[in-house]
């Protein structure tokens, strides 16, 4: 007898997908919105599928670019949409009311969607997105397990090739539902590597995957500078090696791109270990230290006990307990609860607990 796979795919999951004015998801603004809640019912059952879609007047004007592959005019926003600020704020609280450290969220391109709906966030509400769970996206695990094969990595060029109906191509809740499937598909035809992994480690395993692709993007973008730089071309060199610079600030930071480019933060003073401490003791971290603390506490397992794995994190990186919580804390990373992030009201009730602890 053929024991069933034990997966996440088979437990519930969530889906996310957004339409944009283009394609700079600090810059353009969101559209169209859905949120796919997939509920298992039992064995031989469809699943329960539930999906909640999202209209938006971005106060802007939408390119007719944009238009000719979401369908959605200025004025049709305008007349039918809501306003931006009050569809991201329902939208941010619905996803943190279904995305759960239990229950994956899946995003085909997850950093654009997810730092869109962050920078959002920021520009209408002052607060960032808090990452409530673990990321399954199926354009990151393709790239990765799927290296060889040539053409196109779009949604609809993926599917084709995993076999995953696509229903209503670029509209928020078809490619919401089909990065669904995807993910589902990958979990089968990728077992070992996927769909027997703990979310939180198959999230951790993206963002390894996400730095190390894009790495070798910057890679590539600097050998196309030396040979602008050969053909005299200096103008056109600095601007691939700017863009090089860009890309590898903001592989250390999947799923949500930075804001700041590496030029930003190679600017912020280093100070000297402190004297008498622990061997790390005062000294500044450098974005490379931020990245594998973030990343690390993030794909920590829920279940852990925070004491416990701020004491062991402080251990390996010759800091205090209370350094890493304060560091996790600078970071938007909820010191107390492994595997979360924290908002700005979250964040302040904790500091103002650390301050009295330390009689501030």
């Amino acid at each position: 007898m053929i024991e069933p796979v034990v997966s996440w795919a088979d437990g519930p999951i969530v889906a996310m997908d957004l339409e944009t004015t283009d394609v700079d998801p600090r810059r353009d603004r969101m559209v169209t919105a859905a949120i796919v809640t997939i509920t298992p019912n039992g064995p031989g059952m469809r699943p329960e599928v539930n999906t909640r879609t999202w209209l938006a007047d971005p106060g802007v004007e939408i390119p007719a670019d944009a238009t000719a592959i979401h369908g959605i005019t200025t004025e049709l926003a305008r007349i039918e949409g809501r306003p931006s600020p009050e569809v991201i704020d329902e939208l941010a609280a619905v996803l943190a009311e279904v995305w759960t450290p239990t229950t994956p969220l899946c995003a085909f391109n997850a950093a654009f969607d997810l730092t869109m709906l962050d920078a959002e966030l920021q520009r209408h509400h002052g607060r960032s997105l808090p990452l409530s769970g673990p990321v399954v996206d199926p354009l990151c695990i393709d790239r990765q397990l799927d290296t060889q094969r040539e053409g196109k990595r779009t949604l609809a060029a993926v599917c084709g090739h995993y076999q995953v109906r696509l229903d209503n191509a670029h509209t928020s809740s078809g490619d919401a539902i089909a990065a669904a499937r995807l993910a589902w598909r990958l979990a089968r035809v990728y077992p070992e590597a996927v769909g027997r992994v703990a979310p939180h480690v198959l999230h951790s395993r993206q963002a390894r995957w996400y730095r190390d692709s894009e790495f070798a993007y910057a890679d590539k973008l600097e050998r196309r500078a030396a040979g602008s730089d050969a053909r005299g071309d200096g103008d056109g060199a600095a601007r691939l090696r700017a863009r090089a610079v860009d890309v590898r600030a903001g592989a250390r930071s999947w799923p949500l791109l930075p804001e700041t480019t590496a030029q930003l933060e190679s600017t912020r003073r280093r100070l000297p270990p402190r004297p008498g401490g622990v061997a790390n003791s005062h000294a500044s971290w450098t974005p490379d230290q931020d990245a594998a603390l973030r990343d690390e506490w993030l794909t920590a397992d829920p279940v852990d006990v925070a004491e416990t794995r701020r004491k062991e994190i402080a251990t390996r990186y010759g800091r205090t307990p209370g350094a890493i919580r304060s560091r996790l804390l600078r970071l938007r990373c909820d010191p107390e609860l492994p595997g979360r992030t924290c908002d700005e009201q979250r964040a302040a009730e904790l500091k103002r607990i650390y301050d009295t602890e330390y009689g501030r």
